[in-house]
């Protein structure tokens, strides 16, 4: 490697590799992991699971253990703005130059390794930015790393470290193609990142979901914890489901460390907040941006909403949404719409976005009696739906990650951010 890649070389070789698609195995990870001398094996780790609330119970776990004095990293997925988001060290996004260089590593040990693969085959997009997050957070000498899974457990690239705690947060319908057409497959897919002697924490969980826990935990002689709901009073993240992703967090930290030190919890409880999960990034009207993209992830959405607001309920709610192609739109649409008066259908930069035009049709299909309107560019939907809101309305941007990465930068421009209090 003669010369050093710059984040933008980083982000045009990654996103080269999207051409590749999405290939489940894990041959290629573990021969990435060799080529790369076994990074994942000199760190402690996490491995956190389940259909929502992920990345929000990475980013407290991890919080909680830093404030116990460990030095932690984490590894989530997707990023908003910018891949570098995906990594952080010790609460803090890993610096543009330094995960360019990690990238340009298993960029390299990715050549290697195609060379060894029959036919088509390649590293994909997913396996070397996972890599590239493993050696540096050897390279940084974390104590302990806590890792979200991409999709599932048993075959994601993020399943092949040696995790001393794993952890579900919840098990819905999703990726059913892939994963099985039930709660039990999908829980089944997911806890196949249970290793032998661990500790396994769930949150709550459906019946089926639950069963299938206590029978890999047997199977693999490993410790069942449930975690209970709850947080400290005082919590940056907003909505009533991070209460419960932070019961599974504190819980994740103490099977990890023991016990706790109780101003550990109430600071990280009190400081740690998740980018694009309920986050009010303007008033006058106040404007949220929620990734939810299933239908589980939106009903915790307007389950939390009135811990937002407050009462009375604000009126006009004036909801953005837009959705992939491959999540129930149908179902989330169901979820949403009665809480809103509202409703712009727009799309996002993934090509995979329904088109506005359908997830109208969907709407009205649905019964929407509220008024219903297709902006299709998003960062006019926005505009339009904190117009419409002025006055002590509310505007909610939902359905995609990818919806929230669009509008996140308008969001939180200097002009809106002058309005935030």
């Amino acid at each position: 490697m003669s010369t050093t890649w710059s984040y933008a070389q980083a982000q045009e070789h990654l996103q080269s590799l999207e051409l590749f698609g999405m290939r489940f195995g894990l041959d290629r990870m573990h021969r990435l992991m060799t080529a790369l001398d076994s990074p994942q094996r000199r760190f402690a780790s996490i491995h956190v699971v389940g259909t929502n609330g992920k990345s929000s119970t990475v980013r407290m776990t991890a919080a909680i253990l830093q404030r116990q004095g460990l030095r932690t990293g984490t590894y989530v997925s997707p990023h908003l703005t910018s891949f570098a988001e995906r990594i952080q060290i010790d609460g803090r996004d890993l610096e543009a130059p330094a995960f360019a260089a990690a990238v340009q590593r298993a960029a390299h040990a990715a050549a290697l390794v195609n060379r060894t693969l029959p036919g088509e085959d390649r590293v994909t997009q997913f396996e070397l930015l996972t890599a590239a997050a493993y050696a540096e957070l050897a390279a940084r000498e974390v104590d302990v790393a806590v890792v979200e899974a991409g999709l599932g457990g048993r075959y994601d690239a993020t399943n092949v470290i040696p995790s001393k705690v794993q952890a579900l947060t919840n098990v819905g319908l999703e990726h059913t193609r892939w994963l099985g057409p039930t709660v039990r497959d999908i829980a089944r897919e997911k806890l196949a990142v249970v290793r032998d002697a661990g500790t396994l924490v769930i949150g709550a969980l459906e019946a089926e979901a639950r069963s299938e826990a206590g029978a890999v935990a047997a199977r693999r002689s490993a410790r069942l914890v449930e975690a209970p709901v709850g947080a400290p009073s005082e919590l940056a993240a907003r909505g009533a489901f991070q209460r419960r992703n932070f019961g599974v967090a504190r819980a994740v930290a103490e099977a990890f460390a023991g016990p706790l030190s109780e101003r550990a919890v109430r600071e990280a409880a009190a400081t740690v907040t998740v980018p694009g999960r309920c986050e009010v990034v303007a008033y006058e009207p106040l404007t949220v941006l929620d990734g939810a993209h299933n239908p589980s992830g939106v009903a915790a959405l307007v389950d939390g909403l009135p811990e937002i607001f407050g009462p009375p309920r604000p009126a006009p709610v004036v909801a953005v949404v837009s959705i992939l192609d491959d999540k129930d739109a149908a179902g989330m649409l169901a979820r949403l719409l009665p809480a809103c008066d509202v409703v712009l259908f727009t799309s996002n930069p993934n090509p995979r976005a329904l088109p506005p035009a359908t997830l109208q049709s969907l709407a009205q299909q649905l019964g929407f009696a509220g008024a219903g309107e297709i902006v299709t560019d998003p960062a006019g939907a926005l505009t339009l739906a904190r117009s419409r809101a002025r006055g002590g309305g509310v505007v909610i941007a939902t359905g995609s990650i990818y919806l929230v990465a669009a509008l996140a930068s308008v969001a939180r421009s200097p002009q809106a951010q002058a309005q935030a209090r």
